[in-house]
């Protein structure tokens, strides 16, 4: 068994470096099983350090122009070799239990995707209600939430991977493909939750919370803007 670690990042020399030294720690519970790994970081159109951080963590590095997350995930998983899939973003901590669990999914032979729950680096009311929530919808409706994502990499190239047409809420779209597959093929979509993704909070910092509900309120009147990267440019302007 060998797992693919894909990482799409644009301008993460900040925190790129922490997170691809977790990464490689929690890699520990693919080398426990015997199974190979590999990491790869999609270099998004990056102005700054995030290629050279990549490979100084031993990452092979693959570049995609276009600056659009579903673009670089796909970009990242064409250049993989392994039997699975493992998608992380660049401002996130997974564990080695988290990977554990992940690896004892598809040892079931019963998972075709899953993803995990998560939590914020930083303690926030507001965003501790919005996760919660986030996480019981993802459970329940078997949502995939986009900073971690693992599928079967023969099932991922069937669907054609992340849409492009979308700048944001690609992982939507793509849970609802892979659900669907999961149905005509009798497997599963895992949603595992003993041991949650921890992911930045940054964008707190970074966005008012007038931005943040200007665009939910767009999100609410017309979902067309999730194709337009003016639209979604909390994901875009290079705020870091």
């Amino acid at each position: 068994m060998k797992i693919s670690i894909v990482v799409p990042a644009f301008n993460e020399e900040r925190l790129l470096g922490e997170s691809l030294a977790q990464i490689n720690l929690a890699a520990g519970a693919f080398k426990q099983r015997g199974w190979a790994s590999e990491l790869i970081v999609c270099d998004n159109n990056s102005t700054d350090n995030t290629a050279q951080i990549a490979r100084a963590s031993g990452a092979t590095v693959v570049f995609e122009p276009v600056n659009q997350i579903a673009r670089a995930r796909n970009r990242g998983a064409a250049a993989a070799t392994g039997d699975w899939l493992l998608f992380v973003d660049a401002d996130s901590h997974p564990g080695a239990d988290l990977f554990s669990d992940v690896a004892g999914a598809i040892e079931s032979g019963r998972c075709l995707a899953g993803g995990a729950t998560v939590s914020l680096d930083k303690k926030y009311w507001l965003a501790e209600l919005v996760t919660f929530t986030w996480n019981l919808a993802s459970r329940w409706r078997r949502m995939l939430a986009g900073s971690f994502i693992f599928c079967e990499t023969a099932t991922f190239r069937k669907i054609g991977g992340f849409s492009e047409e979308l700048f944001a809420g690609e992982e939507l779209e793509l849970s609802q493909r892979l659900r669907k597959m999961a149905k005509e093929t009798g497997k599963r979509i895992i949603i595992l939750h003993r041991h949650p993704l921890v992911t930045s909070a940054r964008k707190l910092h970074l966005y008012t919370m007038r931005e943040h509900f200007r665009l939910v309120g767009r999100l609410f009147r017309d979902r067309s803007v999730l194709a337009s990267r003016e639209a979604c440019h909390l994901w875009y302007d290079g705020r870091r």
